[in-house]
């Protein structure tokens, strides 16, 4: 048996212990079916003609319809359905939210269009007291603006935003369909509520979001303060590792370090790759992403090395090379981390239930 073969062979052995039934790869199949599928349409010329020039469609929609589809937990498709055309247009929320306000917050400074993420960052954890769907929904406002704030999105932007929604609907409902009871969802710790309240006090959701918002406060301080290169990046992690008690909090923290400090220099390592052969570099991106997927559920490092290596590679594809400007969303994104971890243990620290993370 040749190397190749071996390779081939232990690939296959661990894509079996990590995803027994085929489920979450379906899933990852699914959610990159639905970025293609909304990328494609978003670019289609009847679509965008009347869109300003300024916004890419394409990557609004996609990115929409990614996220909607890695939020989205339920068993049934109708259901399913519709979560994801409402992630859809919560996202275009965040999106709208991001847009409408970022020319007043500019007056407040140079890191003053950031303050919106702050918003985002406390519904990604007080949401959850709403169930999967209240944790996927915070999550997409978030994302969307997360994603304006990136491409300077403005109040002429909104319909251009509200067509991207329409269009993620559509494209991450159609796999959904496809995939029908292949595939079983696995509810993800970033879709877990928190602990159980104790009587007369606040829901744990509210300290979670309490938590996440304080950290995003503060980076937007030390932006204002000191400048960081990509200080989005580092909310992103802030909010994200904030998990329902403290003790879950550092392991999503640890977790995530590790994946970041493994991902972001195999995707460094591919630049000369990403600036050759480009359409083989979205292939590996690809590919990453169903491991993301597959992994997200139980192994949060290996999601967040899978990520971390797709969001280098496709930044290097789009045209994005300085190593500077990569690797400091790499440090950054630790920074966001260890902020994250600072606000769960100081701020309202929370206890694990009974029934564990």
């Amino acid at each position: 048996m040749s190397a190749f073969q071996r390779s081939i062979g232990t690939a296959a052995d661990w894509l079996d212990r990590v995803d027994p039934g085929t489920h979450r790869r379906i899933k990852g199949l699914r959610l990159v079916t639905a970025y293609g599928i909304a990328a494609a349409l978003g670019t289609l010329q009847d679509v965008v003609r009347d869109v300003p020039g300024n916004v890419s469609l394409g990557y609004l929609a996609g990115s929409f319809a990614l996220w909607a589809s890695v939020s989205e937990a339920r068993t049934t498709r109708p259901e399913s359905a519709r979560d994801l055309v409402l992630l859809s247009f919560a996202a275009a929320f965040g999106a709208i939210l991001c847009a409408l306000l970022a020319r007043p917050l500019q007056l407040t400074g140079r890191a003053g269009p950031e303050l919106v993420l702050v918003s985002g960052a406390f519904l990604v954890g007080y949401l959850k007291r709403f169930g999967i769907l209240g944790a996927g929904l915070g999550s997409q406002i978030y994302i969307g603006e997360l994603l304006a704030y990136g491409t300077h999105l403005a109040v002429a932007d909104v319909r251009a935003i509200l067509i991207a929604a329409v269009i993620a609907a559509m494209a991450s409902v159609v796999p959904r369909m496809l995939s029908g009871p292949a595939e079983r969802p696995a509810v993800t710790a970033a879709l877990t509520p928190g602990p159980l309240p104790q009587a007369g006090q606040y829901s744990p959701e509210f300290f979670m979001g309490l938590q996440a918002s304080v950290g995003a406060l503060v980076i937007v301080a030390l932006n204002g303060l000191i400048g960081l290169e990509e200080s989005a990046w580092a909310i992103t992690a802030c909010t994200y590792v904030v998990a329902g008690s403290a003790t879950g909090t550092i392991q999503r923290v640890r977790r995530r370090i590790l994946g970041t400090l493994v991902g972001v220099p195999l995707g460094i390592a591919c630049l000369p790759l990403a600036e050759h052969a480009p359409l083989l570099i979205w292939i590996v991106a690809a590919l990453a992403m169903v491991i993301y997927a597959m992994a997200l559920p139980e192994r949060y490092d290996i999601a967040c090395a899978a990520f971390a290596f797709t969001l280098i590679v496709t930044l290097a594809a789009s045209g994005v090379h300085a190593i500077p400007l990569l690797a400091a969303r790499a440090w950054e994104t630790l920074l966001g981390g260890a902020l994250g971890l600072a606000a769960a243990v100081c701020l309202f620290p929370l206890r694990p239930s009974t029934s564990g993370e």
